[in-house]
């Protein structure tokens, strides 16, 4: 996988990060913890979901460099 597909990669799971983001605003208004907790760990995979992308990118750039 070259680096400018990781990155667009990341930026696709940036972009669900964003949703899930605002779906927990949501949830903090409305109080429903248990729906807040399971949007919380998709947050968390997201988010190690991204960095992988970003390691993945910087691993093939710094092969082709």
């Amino acid at each position: 996988m070259s680096a400018n597909e990781s990155l667009g990669r990341a930026q696709e799971l940036i972009e669900r990060l964003r949703v899930k983001l605002d779906e927990l605003d949501k949830l903090a208004e409305t109080g429903d913890d248990a729906a807040a907790v399971d949007d919380l760990a998709e947050i968390a995979e997201l988010a190690k979901q991204i960095e992988a992308e970003v390691l993945r990118a910087r691993a093939s750039a710094d092969a082709g460099a």
